[in-house]
């Protein structure tokens, strides 16, 4: 069964840095394109940053030049690194996985991020 584990959300004050973790198990990893996708109470979801199987990246313009997304085949892992972190930043962010746009994706359980002085 494939499976999503999300970790390393917490509680932050702005300016400061978070790095959030997406391990996969029971599928291929770098057959997968790995997405993080965040909602906030009240909002629509909203795709943050994405990874192909090739590499590409996209990010959405509110978190371009202060996230980075990446990917680690070895440990099987997407990763969000957060930098600058900003109130308007708070959310829960969740994990997603597909392996193409004709196939329904897999999803973490989500991990809350707030960002609060």
């Amino acid at each position: 069964q494939v499976q999503l584990v999300e970790s390393g959300g917490g509680l932050v004050e702005p300016g400061e840095s978070l790095t959030l973790s997406c391990v996969t198990s029971g599928i291929t990893f770098n057959i997968l394109t790995m997405s993080w996708y965040r909602q906030a109470p009240g909002s629509q979801r909203e795709l943050v940053a994405q990874i192909s199987t090739s590499g590409s990246i996209n990010y959405a313009d509110s978190v371009k030049g202060r996230f980075t997304i990446s990917r680690d085949t070895a440990r099987n892992t997407a990763y969000l690194q957060m930098n600058n972190l900003k109130p308007e930043d708070t959310s829960v962010y969740y994990c997603n996985a597909r392996l193409s746009r004709s196939r329904e994706p897999w999803w973490g359980q989500g991990t809350q991020v707030t960002v609060s002085s």
